[in-house]
């Protein structure tokens, strides 16, 4: 009976922690389904919006202007046309490239409310850091999907040219927790200016539809709450911890984390790209093996085209699906959508589905001498197999990373590995070519440093002004 209650107390204690943590509330009754790959997710998002009654709300970090992103496009535009409300938010840096203006202006024309999140503003210097990094589909609160995928042709790929299709995960959701995904998705709409859906849409809070329980993760920048519930996993986790990440960028105490939990005895495991969308990402996570291999982490490397899953799962019984990359970026920088599980069933066929991967990736180890040592090189890509589709915050992340090998060099605080090496080596030629313009062409570095003061001072003025007024107003 004793242990029993203590048992019961131990639950209870972690229930608190991962609340606080997460600041999301578990929800019991949900029904879960996990979807694999483009293969899984595009013919149910789109029989969703095809079956749609009160409304469709989409959330996606990239839409790509081809074969796919006309489908959905087609499918949102007839739901339109049929009279019920359809509201679609994309990132505007996400969509950079990919999207044209005629992609989202043909979608207004049918009667879609698009909303775009983040423009570059002359007010916000900066304001480019923080993105929407959510994928997100939600039909009449009664069904939601949270994942990895955005939408476009990478994920389907090409039989036909024999490329793969990435490789990605997220899940369908239906019961009580819908709820929470649409207040996340009311929450971004709100931020890109749009008028909260009127009540009249509103259908009944979504009834039982299982027994599993789960929470919905909705983090905005500067919160760190991802970060936090992360270490907190790697803390309590007692005798497995799985890891997929399609831009691994771990800082220092999330690496201390994992390490602490390998040398307690923890099987610890992290599954990344062998190739990435963007190259120099894959050197940026190379850089971080040594600290994890040293503390008996083990490291994985995919051999298809592309790996941009994010999970996680741990003894059997708590597991992690979304859009949330293990960098700083999505850490601190964007608004990302994650969901909590605490279902033993469901961990279990993470755990399956983690070991099929498994099969398809090269393990990296250390060798004699305590080097890493490269596993083989992945299958060659075709032409036109991935693109360099990546993000700012991508690249905020690998900026960390390079500021991380930098300070190594300098201080000597460690050793470093050939990758960290030619990292190093790059960035002191960057370093050398601005030095000598500075030397020869002083103006070509004074003139964009002026430009750039002077975008500073005209933003904190106008924002200064914007308080006055703001204060001159305010009852007394």
């Amino acid at each position: 009976m004793a242990k029993l209650r203590g048992t019961v107390a131990a639950r209870q204690l972690a229930d608190q922690a991962f609340s606080r943590a997460s600041g999301a509330p578990l929800r019991d009754g949900n029904a879960v389904r996990i979807l694999r790959d483009g293969k899984d997710h595009y013919p149910v998002w789109l029989e969703a919006i095809a079956a749609a009654r009160y409304y469709v709300h989409l959330e996606m970090y990239i839409v790509v202007d081809d074969e796919q992103g006309a489908i959905f496009a087609d499918a949102l535009i007839r739901k339109a046309g049929d009279g019920v409300p359809v509201r679609v938010i994309y990132d505007w840096l996400g969509g950079f490239g990919k999207t044209s203006r005629g992609f989202w202006n043909r979608l207004r024309a049918g009667g879609v409310d698009v909303r775009c999140f983040n423009r570059p503003r002359l007010d916000e210097p900066l304001g480019w850091i923080s993105r929407d990094h959510r994928k997100t589909l939600i039909v009449d609160g009664v069904v939601g999907y949270v994942t990895g995928l955005c939408i476009g042709n990478d994920w389907v790929g090409n039989p036909k040219k024999g490329i793969d299709p990435w490789r990605d995960t997220g899940i369908e959701l239906r019961g009580p927790a819908v709820a929470d995904l649409e207040e996340g998705f009311d929450d971004s709409w709100v931020e890109c200016g749009g008028e909260p859906p009127p009540e009249s849409e509103t259908t009944p809070k979504p009834e039982p539809a299982g027994d599993v329980s789960l929470r919905v993760v909705a983090t905005v920048p500067n919160t760190a709450t991802l970060f936090r519930l992360d270490q907190l996993v790697a803390a309590m986790a007692r005798e497995t911890l799985w890891l997929t990440d399609a831009y691994y960028a771990g800082t220092s105490p999330y690496v201390q984390a994992l390490r602490a939990a390998a040398q307690d005895g923890v099987d610890v495991r992290l599954l990344v790209p062998g190739e990435s969308d963007i190259p120099i990402v894959r050197t940026f996570s190379r850089a971080g093996y040594r600290p994890l291999l040293e503390a008996g982490v083990r490291v994985f490397e995919w051999k298809g085209t592309m790996l941009h899953a994010k999970t996680a799962v741990a003894d059997g019984r708590w597991a992690r699906v979304g859009s949330t990359n293990l960098n700083i970026a999505s850490w601190m920088g964007n608004r990302e959508l994650d969901v909590i599980v605490e279902d033993h069933a469901f961990a279990e066929a993470m755990q399956t589905m983690y070991l099929e991967d498994l099969e398809n990736a090269t393990e990296v180890v250390l060798d004699e001498r305590h080097r890493v040592q490269r596993p083989a090189s992945p299958r060659p890509r075709r032409r036109g197999a991935t693109r360099r589709s990546g993000s700012g915050g991508r690249i905020v992340a690998g900026a960390f990373r390079v500021g991380n090998t930098m300070a190594a060099a300098i201080t000597n605080k460690r050793i470093l590995e050939p990758v960290e090496a030619h990292m190093a080596l790059g960035a002191s030629v960057i370093i050398t070519a601005l030095a000598v313009i500075g030397v020869y062409f002083p103006r070509a570095i004074a003139y964009p440093a002026v430009a750039v003061a002077a975008w500073f001072a005209a933003a904190l003025l106008y924002r200064s002004v914007l308080l006055y007024r703001a204060r001159g107003k305010a009852p007394r």
